[in-house]
């Protein structure tokens, strides 16, 4: 059996989840990132245990101001350079290059920090994309036009995010039990009220990243349209795949375990 999680500090004081060890199947370690409303808690759910439980050393990473990180400005302020600069910094302090593995948020940051740093892969899991999040963000005007005069008002989106009814169809199938609904949204925090201009207006570089891919989308995301998934992947070259009866957390959805298999066996096939 791996060994339990451990929460632990590195520079600059981040919450980090650590199960599992390399392997000589798995010599390279994976670096879990996630999205925006959301710290490292939703990686040890299923999937670091599934693939510490594999041979592989699994991590997972609270940006700053979420989880248990520290920030030393308001979290409102962060940016999405702050964001890239925790992975890059963390990334660093492991023994070797990780493979990269962001979700929606999350996912975004992993492609700015490959800009610049070469990593053995790099997996999306519904990712958000610059030109393609504004399409994202039109379907919540959409649906609730008096959240973004709230949000503007305040300079908070949590509440708009952490009740069962929205966190459901927002993050969440029609097939995930309304328990795991309730619990999942009661831990959800406040993200920075930066985060979405800079998502919209980062100026990604596709063709500096020269890492390989695997962009999974899930077919009934109420968060990120395929659409958005669709023009991330062909951005960077290459098709998405997607998973039926799937909400946006695609890490914490009752088939989360198909999830998963499909990343193991594309790190298999390439020696990782």
């Amino acid at each position: 059996m791996p060994e339990r999680p451990k929460t632990y500090c590195a520079r600059p004081q981040l919450e980090v989840i650590d199960r599992g060890r390399v392997s000589e199947s798995h010599p390279v370690p994976l670096l879990f990132v996630h999205g925006a409303w959301h710290a490292a808690w939703c990686w040890d759910e299923h999937f670091l245990g599934f693939f510490a439980d594999r041979g592989y050393h699994a991590v997972a990473v609270s940006l700053r101001g979420h989880g248990r990180s520290m920030t030393s400005k308001p979290l409102r302020s962060c940016s999405l350079d702050d964001y890239v600069e925790d992975l890059s910094v963390f990334a660093a302090d492991l023994p070797r290059r990780p493979v990269v593995i962001g979700h929606s948020m999350g996912g975004l940051v992993v492609l700015k920090y490959l800009e610049s740093q070469q990593a053995p892969a790099g997996v999306l899991l519904a990712p958000t994309y610059p030109l393609a999040y504004l399409g994202t963000g039109l379907r919540w005007v959409r649906r609730h036009p008096w959240h973004f005069a709230r949000i503007a008002a305040t300079g908070k989106s949590l509440p708009f995010v952490n009740t069962a009814e929205l966190a459901r169809e927002r993050f969440f199938s029609p097939h995930t039990p309304e328990s795991r609904v309730r619990d999942y949204a009661a831990r959800l925090q406040e993200e920075s009220g930066r985060i979405g201009f800079d998502a919209v207006f980062s100026f990604p570089r596709p063709k500096r990243v020269r890492t390989s891919l695997l962009v999974l989308g899930a077919c009934d995301d109420g968060s990120v349209t395929r659409r958005a998934v669709q023009a991330t992947a062909r951005a960077y070259g290459v098709e998405a795949e997607f998973f039926a009866d799937m909400g946006h957390d695609m890490m914490l959805e009752p088939g989360w375990a198909t999830v998963a298999e499909r990343v193991h066996t594309w790190l298999g096939a390439r020696g990782l």
